[in-house]
């Protein structure tokens, strides 16, 4: 049964919710990182290794948490990153995230592996919306997704660069995962475990990614499952293919997954309007760099020329604190979202931005620090 948000005080109560309430296949598929997943965990773990350094004796009676986010006013420095087949956890958990980010006043980005449509999010979720596009083997179709964002008037694109192809996420093989669904006897018999899951899935049948029908993208063995993420996409994809796509969408570009200083440095030169320093959540290659290790390296190069986005292992109000002060204009959130989503629907999405706002808040006035514009790096030790 649906968690009693209520009773959720932190993202690891949403997640520890989504983990009861769903089969392991849905929470794995979300919960997982690739091989070993050393940088699943090391994502959040970069967050600890750093303290904070608190200044007393400030008047904290009134805290301002809003911000610029890609040159628009935003209530919090947090946008929602995209997430794929969020409603395999919640039917409706895209549009259920999406209406929550609105009401928090920050930016909802949509995956293109949505369980939404581009037009059902624009029209079901007014907000500030950006659309995020895998580069796929077939390119018209690829275009034809583009153009219908900008139709449904989404305000920036989000090109993912970090997945060439697929990683190799363990998690999924073993509980035979795949997209489409194949339904096994080891999974049949974990959904019987969860029947108010189930239930739901008998009614209406398992959702589908709606902006990809039309796109073949079955596994069709159970030695394809473990790649079944990232066939369709298009490992020739490269700085000219990426130019052509900034010179054709007219609004703002931002570049995800980002880790290396001299790509965030070229992103800018090519007129890209913002990064995303991301390793896939640590679904990609397993061993690359903490994102928020790699970050101040990034916010140096590109040196005020365009924002920096952090995405990855983001779980406490004080891991935003500590982004801000290493110079990123905010973060994105996947799990967190994704979590409260899969466990209670729009109530948890929003409970879950509800738990990092009030952590952000409490961490600037046990800092002394009164406006995120203040959050400054000599606040961390």
């Amino acid at each position: 049964m649906p968690l009693n948000v209520a009773t959720a005080y932190s993202i690891e109560d949403l997640r520890l919710g989504a983990q009861r309430r769903l089969p392991r296949a849905i929470f794995d598929f979300f919960d997982g990182g690739a091989e070993d997943e050393t940088t699943l965990r090391d994502n959040a773990a970069a967050y600890q290794r750093v303290r904070l350094v608190p200044r007393v004796l400030t008047d904290v009676s009134a805290i301002d948490t809003g911000t610029v986010m890609l040159g628009q006013p935003a209530q919090l420095p947090m946008a929602i990153a995209p997430t794929g087949a969020v409603g395999f956890g919640w039917r409706g958990g895209d549009l259920a995230i999406a209406r929550a980010a609105a009401a928090a006043g920050i930016p909802y980005t949509l995956s293109s592996t949505a369980t939404a449509s581009i037009e059902q999010i624009a029209d079901g979720a007014p907000g500030r919306l950006w659309f995020q596009a895998y580069i796929l083997r077939n390119k018209p179709f690829l275009q034809a997704l583009i153009d219908r964002a900008q139709a449904a008037d989404y305000e920036a694109l989000v090109i993912t660069v970090d997945l060439p192809v697929g990683g190799k996420r363990e998690r999924d093989f073993r509980n035979h995962f795949s997209v489409p669904f194949r339904f096994t006897p080891r999974n049949l018999a974990d959904f019987a475990r969860h029947p108010g899951w189930l239930s739901d899935i008998i009614r209406f049948g398992m959702p589908v990614m709606e902006n990809l029908i039309g796109l073949e993208t079955r596994a069709t063995s159970a030695t394809a499952i473990a790649s079944s993420v990232g066939r369709n996409y298009d490992p020739s994809f490269d700085w000219e293919d990426l130019q052509k796509i900034r010179d054709r969408w007219p609004r703002k570009l931002i570049v995800k997954g980002i880790l290396s200083p001299d790509d965030a440095v070229r992103v800018a030169a090519m007129g890209g309007d913002a990064v995303v320093v991301s390793n896939h959540g640590g679904r990609q290659l397993d061993g690359a760099v903490a994102t928020f290790d790699a970050l101040p390296g990034i916010v140096k190069a590109v040196d005020g020329r365009i924002p920096v986005l952090l995405d990855g292992g983001v779980r406490r109000g004080s891991d935003i604190f500590k982004a801000l002060a290493l110079g990123a204009q905010g973060v994105m959130l996947g799990r967190a979202t994704l979590y409260g989503a899969a466990a209670a629907g729009e109530p948890g999405a929003s409970r879950a931005l509800a738990i990092l706002k009030d952590e952000l808040v409490r961490t600037m006035q046990l800092c002394g620090v009164r406006s995120t514009r203040d959050v400054k790096a000599s606040a961390l030790f």
